[in-house]
């Protein structure tokens, strides 16, 4: 199997941090081949796969789209290693925990970096947005656990979902001039420090790191146009 992924993504970030618990790294590589950054970079990855976004995963008979969808084919595909709970009650758990962190708070936030510009900022979508990201903490604050784990007593989907989503929450919000949510909850803060010392954990929020640097010094932008410039001359 093949992922299609970029460190700076959180939805690749959150299906690679699942590989790296599941002790699965032997069975996907990872890729971002030149024909997909330059399809990616010009709009058309749509062409490859209809959705148009990463991460993408690549099987025997095809593409599978979607992060909890592969999130989902990984734990069925290595039942032995399913990073789910030991009952459906906690498996319930496991999936609000990713939903919230998947709907209220990443969805919003990509939504949110149109209005990151102050000059061109429309304050009441930014306000709609970020207030949308803050009810999605209280919703967290309410269903997390008090652990070292978001759900239970060891590392699940809840987990690879939620910490690429709070790196984002930290690097984005303070650009959209509004304060960090971590820092009003309890729960979720003491969850944060803590999840930051697991080694899956900190491999994400260190690539999730070294893509937001390439992104920002333009090492990015670059690798995308030599790219381009290779696939215009057939290189």
């Amino acid at each position: 199997m093949k992922l299609y992924t970029g460190d700076l993504s959180p939805y690749s970030a959150k299906v690679r941090m699942q590989i790296y618990a599941m002790g699965i790294e032997d069975e996907v590589t990872f890729d971002f081949p030149r024909s997909l950054i330059v399809k990616f970079y010009q709009g058309k990855l749509r062409e490859f796969s209809p959705i148009g976004r990463i991460p993408i995963l690549e099987v025997d008979d095809g593409i599978i789209p979607e992060s909890e969808v592969i999130a989902e084919f990984l734990d069925e595909t290595f039942p032995d290693k399913a990073l789910l709970g030991n009952s459906p009650r906690e498996n319930a758990d496991i999936r609000v925990v990713s939903r919230i962190a998947d709907i209220y708070l990443m969805n919003n936030i990509f939504m949110a970096l149109s209005q990151m510009n102050p000059k061109t900022r429309v304050e009441a979508t930014r306000d709609l947005l970020v207030g949308q990201v803050e009810r999605g903490f209280g919703a967290l604050e309410e269903h997390i656990g008090t652990g070292d784990f978001a759900v239970g007593d060891r590392l699940t989907r809840a987990d690879c979902t939620l910490v690429p989503a709070l790196v984002m929450c930290q690097s984005t919000l303070p650009g959209l001039g509004a304060t960090n949510p971590v820092e009003g909850t309890t729960k979720v803060k003491a969850y944060w420090e803590k999840i930051q010392t697991n080694p899956h954990a900190a491999r994400v929020i260190e690539e999730m790191a070294a893509g937001l640097k390439e992104r920002l010094d333009g090492t990015e932008r670059r690798r995308f146009e030599a790219a381009i410039e290779e696939a215009k001359g057939g290189g």
